[in-house]
């Protein structure tokens, strides 16, 4: 095996996703300036949009996540051609 190749700052990182406010713990190298405390030990913390408990894929419900309305600029734009291929 090669030495030196493999990162020097793998340690306990905690994910957090502030949909639903799970927290995990994982090794990763991923740099942050966030901590977050569990369980009397101080971690790295990463924030997550969404994760697998809150992914609807995962959880089994569709649940639309709408960031800055893009939802709605996509149906304004192709308003006329979605509604020819709904008849």
């Amino acid at each position: 095996m090669k030495k030196d190749i493999h990162p020097k700052n793998y340690r306990l990182v905690a994910f957090k996703d502030m949909s639903n406010d799970f927290t995990f713990v994982t090794k990763s190298t991923v740099n942050t300036k966030d901590t977050i405390e569990i369980d009397g030990e101080t971690y790295p913390l990463i924030k997550l949009e969404i994760s697998n408990t809150s992914h609807p894929f995962y959880t089994g419900k569709m649940k639309l996540v709408d960031t800055a309305g893009r939802v709605d600029k996509f149906r304004n734009r192709y308003k006329n051609h979605l509604e020819k291929n709904k008849k």
